[in-house]
């Protein structure tokens, strides 16, 4: 095994020399070498070297290293190197694999030189200047600035946001067989009220009046039976988001936990891996692993839970070399239950949380049965609508609910009575908190981001890859540029500092569009549509023209710039401006 990377750039200067076609110096740590060496080692005598590193770029450069570094050793005279990946580490899939060995796949790793190379040259070019212009900052990162100032962009939207005051008016009803509901009134002398049309106390009271006049009869009657479909399996993302949500896990505990399960745990005397590879933005799963799933289903949860055709999911990934198996169980057979005595419990209730979402994903779908009642005042100056939602059919939902971040996304509306057109509906005198009540209401800021929410849009607006999410989240904790608040991510004034002075002095480096773009690119070596060094070199152009741009810029400059940008935060009243 080789642990990981077994070589890396060194922290110094001149590790990506740019005057020299980008040409890169990389050097084994003392783990590394220590690896390399016992490798070498094991390879006297053998005829054939085989690499079965992690079927990702990031494994693709680990068997491109071990490959190099054996070369200058000289340890690979008339031994045959062979490149094997496997999605899961079962018997028959690494069998299945060895009868299958390949190269080393260059453009992967041209496209993991691209980005190794990128990171060094904006990390080792603006961290000094960073330093020299803003002292107490710590460095700054290609991907890990964009997801700070993502962070600072949200903080700035709540402190300049300003509530704003709004009203409902909700009644609570009988129907005519005396079964109770609640509605909500919806017109007013004619009008369809808007969010901000009853905007004071005044107007809210004046509108309940009107509700509290007296009857109301059926207007309209609208019934539709709707189906609500699985998610689809498991990809990095998305396990991290619904770990955060489901188990509190945070991302990095997510991706350790998922990693041993990976690699296998002893289950009568076989270490099996339990669920395919981790790292992954694909959502397919093959042939074998549906037809399983769908056995298991028929016989567990009944044919009526079955679809009469699989479920097939198209992936996001734009590139296809990438797009693996979504994350699921090696064997489906092996349920949470007989699992959970061979795990300890963070492992088991992982395990659980992706054994659920892949046999859901792969149910029928569940059958709800919507309605919406309109009911008319008798002075026709009122008009209530009642909503509800009935579950008619539980499908997927008998084994799996997705969770939201933020609980104003629910869903509302509970079971209404059996009403028709023409019907009486009269207001519930003996209502706790009476027939009619006007409620206020505040509009929210938006939230701040939770680490599920922050790989959610760092998915969406394609910055990172499902194997940086976490690292990208713990670089910022690291650094002391943002700090987790009751689960939510807050940026200290370190961070802010650092967002601003990017986003005035080289703003198109840290834009989402840019750094989404670059990755793209990136996919594009992988693909074999791009040559890395021209990718590089039409970067670094650009990124160099900016840097020596900056070289000149006065601390005074600096401090103009943060004060305009972040004097209201740093300094809140005029008086805290005065030194004491």
């Amino acid at each position: 095994a080789s642990f990981g990377h077994v070589r890396d750039l060194p922290a110094k200067d001149g590790s990506v020399d740019p005057e020299n076609d980008f040409a890169m110096l990389w050097t084994a740590d003392e783990r590394g070498g220590k690896r390399l060496r016992e490798i070498a080692q094991a390879v006297k005598g053998a005829d054939r070297l085989i690499l079965a590193t992690d079927p990702d770029r990031e494994g693709e450069a680990i068997s491109w290293h071990i490959y190099e570094a054996l070369n200058e050793k000289k340890a690979l005279k008339d031994v045959e190197v062979q490149r094997v990946a496997f999605n899961e580490i079962t018997k028959a899939a690494i069998l299945d694999a060895f009868k299958q060995p390949r190269a080393v796949n260059a453009e992967l790793v041209e496209a993991y030189l691209a980005r190794r190379a990128l990171d060094y040259l904006v990390g080792f070019t603006l961290s000094p200047m960073l330093w020299r212009k803003l002292p107490g900052s710590r460095s700054a990162g290609r991907v890990q600035s964009v997801a700070l100032r993502l962070i600072c962009e949200r903080e700035s939207e709540i402190e300049a946001f300003k509530p704003r005051e709004y009203w409902t008016v909700e009644a609570r009803l009988r129907s005519q067989a005396g079964q109770p509901f609640a509605a909500r009134l919806t017109h007013l002398d004619g009008k369809k009220l808007g969010k901000f049309d009853l905007g004071d106390e005044t107007a809210a009271k004046a509108a309940a009046a009107a509700v509290a006049t007296g009857g109301f009869s059926v207007a309209s009657v609208e019934t539709k039976r709707v189906k609500r479909n699985p998610a689809p399996p498991f990809t990095t993302s998305t396990m991290q988001q619904e770990a955060s949500r489901k188990l509190g896990f945070g991302a990095q505990q997510t991706m350790r936990a998922a990693q041993k399960l990976y690699e296998g745990v002893d289950i009568g005397g076989e270490t099996v891996g339990l669920i395919t590879y981790m790292r992954t933005d694909g959502v397919q799963m093959s042939n074998e692993a549906i037809a399983a799933l769908r056995d298991m289903i028929g016989e567990e949860f009944g044919p009526a839970h079955l679809p009469s055709e699989p479920r097939r999911y198209a992936t996001k990934a734009k590139n296809a070399q990438e797009a693996h198996e979504a994350i699921r169980p090696t064997d489906v057979r092996r349920h949470p239950r007989a699992m959970a005595g061979k795990l300890d419990r963070e492992l088991a209730r992982l395990y659980e949380l992706i054994w659920k979402r892949t046999v859901a994903s792969q149910m029928e779908s569940a059958q709800f049965d919507q309605a919406a009642i309109d009911l008319v005042g008798a002075e026709g100056r009122a008009t209530l609508r009642a909503t509800g939602s009935v579950l008619v059919f539980d499908g997927f939902l008998k084994l799996y609910v997705e969770d939201r971040d933020d609980p104003e996304d629910e869903e509302a509306g509970g079971r209404l009575p059996a009403m028709a057109q023409g019907d009486a509906a009269a207001l519930d005198q003996k209502a706790e908190g009476g027939a009619v009540s006007p409620e206020r209401h505040e509009t929210q800021p938006p939230p701040r981001f939770t680490e599920a929410s922050m790989i959610k849009k760092l998915e969406e607006v394609g910055v990172g890859r499902p194997s940086t999410y976490t690292s990208i989240l713990q670089t910022l904790k690291d650094r002391e540029y943002v700090v987790l608040e009751k689960k939510r991510f807050q940026p200290e004034d370190r961070g802010r500092l650092v967002t601003t002075f990017l986003t005035r002095f080289f703003d198109r480096f840290v834009q989402v569009g840019f750094t989404a773009d670059l990755e793209q690119k990136l996919d594009a070596v992988s693909d074999g549509r791009l040559d890395w060094k021209a990718l590089l070199r039409d970067f670094w152009r650009e990124f160099s023209t900016a840097v020596e741009g900056a070289k000149g810029l006065s601390i005074t400059e600096v401090l103009d710039a943060l004060d305009a940008e972040l004097g209201p935060h740093l300094f809140p009243t005029e008086q805290a401006r005065v030194c004491p």
